[in-house]
């Protein structure tokens, strides 16, 4: 099989390449590049579920990036299994087409038992004293013979950048390491199949929108990138392939659908010693919030109606999609809300329920991505109404090194902080995910059907270069 390389670049749309992106014009020049259909919700999880499978989330089930699991009454986002996903994956299949194929997944999501020769994913330890330890996994795992692959790449390449991979930190330092680790692997393990998610556009983009200074400097430094890791594809004899998730648009709406099921008394909280926390079990409906998509559990039946009439009232809900309004976007799963909410343009879903900040629960104010009940992208800024931020942070850095029991409670409660958001399907396809090739299109799968990409033909497209003399 001849090797690929796949570059995962979250965020980037076809309407920004151009003279801030040399390289990936360079590369399209070279191949072809065009517009890709986004997945509805177009999220990270459900679109590399669907990269990975060629399957729409009512049949791969990853609804979102999480979603409420009836059976535990809890919950669960962020979620890695690979065995969360159903349907055969890109490697899988590879690999019963020609056994001797390799396969590396570096950063891509659903990796903890992916059926990959090397893998190196974000996993941090979280002692009984209630610490959080950054860490990352790697398969291989530690043996008598060899350290684990992720020892290994930190070894070489010094440790992970943890906290500018997710949180107030977040940027260029973390897709600077995972692309160092690409080109370490490619150059050390030469795998067959290497697929890499480069996370830098996120950042601020979400922060201060896709069209601020910041943001289009993000897309000259992510470039950099593909350049370097184009290069050594190259120099591997390794084709390239370059694809993204979604395209974030700017909002200034943050639209509260909990809380105003709360007010309509569908949706209940208990109160603890440390703040209001939603009560899935006592609810009749509440909302798990992701971006500017929303699943809507609904346990009472009788409240259906009652819930609709509450969402379609609300200001920023574009619509509120029944079963049957999920089958037609592909998205109808057991894991799915009753019903789903999807955002108007310039609006997104905050999953806050509370109705006073002095009742919000204490991890309101951290970053902590499993605990909070839908995401929150203010875990990206330090709360600016606090006076001496920096000192905050210094203080609770010392609880910590001194074994104190802490909060990094430096995270702002204020939604309209946030500029840019994703989620819903794009008005215009330049605005949504992209598919380059350093090959032309006759040679990946053939040209896309009206001119978009079917985000389910990734795989037969891989498949398509991999088996290429």
């Amino acid at each position: 099989m001849k090797p690929v390389l796949v570059l995962d670049v979250v965020g980037l749309t076809a309407r920004q390449i151009g003279e801030r992106t040399p390289h990936l014009v360079a590369l399209a020049r070279r191949g072809a590049v065009s517009p890709m259909d986004a997945v509805l919700p177009a999220v990270t999880l459900s679109a590399q579920a669907t990269l990975l499978t060629g399957r729409l989330p009512a049949e791969h089930g990853a609804v979102g990036n999480g979603w409420y699991a009836r059976e535990l009454g809890e919950v669960a986002l962020w979620r890695q299994s690979n065995a969360l996903v159903a349907g055969e994956k890109l490697y899988e299949r590879a690999r019963a087409r020609d056994p001797r194929c390799t396969v590396a997944k570096l950063f891509w999501w659903w990796n903890l038992g992916a059926r990959v020769d090397w893998s190196l994913t974000p996993r941090p330890f979280y002692p009984a004293d209630g610490r959080k330890i950054p860490e990352i996994y790697g398969t291989p795992r530690p043996s008598a013979q060899a350290p684990g692959f992720d020892d290994e790449v930190q070894r070489a390449l010094g440790p992970f950048p943890f906290f500018d991979f997710w949180g107030p930190r977040a940027g260029l330092a973390s897709s600077r390491w995972i692309a160092a680790a690409a080109r370490y692997t490619l150059e050390t393990k030469r795998p067959t199949l290497t697929l890499v998610y480069l996370p830098h556009l996120d950042y601020d983009h979400q922060r201060f929108g896709p069209t601020a200074p910041s943001s289009l400097g993000a897309l000259t430094e992510v470039d950099a990138l593909v350049g370097e890791l184009v290069a050594a594809a190259d120099a591997q004899g390794a084709e390239t392939l370059v694809v993204s998730e979604y395209g974030l648009e700017p909002v200034d709406r943050p639209v509260h659908v909990n809380r105003a099921l709360r007010e309509a008394g569908l949706l209940a909280v208990r109160d603890t010693p440390v703040g209001e926390v939603l009560d899935p079990f006592a609810s009749r409906a509440f909302a798990v919030s992701d971006h500017q998509v929303a699943h809507v559990y609904v346990n009472d039946a009788a409240a259906t109606g009652a819930t609709r009439a509450v969402l379609e009232r609300l200001a920023g809900v574009a619509q509120v999609l029944d079963a049957a309004g999920q089958r037609a976007h592909g998205l109808a799963h057991p894991r799915a809300g009753e019903l789903v909410c999807v955002a108007a343009r310039g609006a997104w879903f905050t999953y806050y329920y509370w109705l006073d900040d002095a009742r919000a629960p204490d991890f309101a104010p951290t970053v902590d991505i499993h605990r909070k009940p839908g995401y929150d992208p203010c875990e990206l800024f330090v709360d600016p109404a606090l006076r001496a931020p920096r000192l905050r942070v210094a203080l609770r850095l010392a609880q910590k090194k001194l074994g104190l029991r802490y909060l990094m409670d430096v995270i702002p409660l204020d939604a309209t902080l946030v500029r840019g958001s994703h989620g819903r399907l794009p008005d215009d396809a330049r605005d949504g995910p992209v598919f380059l090739s350093s090959t032309p299109f006759e040679r990946c799968g053939g040209a896309p059907t009206g001119s978009r990409v079917d985000p389910c033909s990734f795989p037969e497209r891989v498949l398509a270069l991999l088996e290429r003399p």
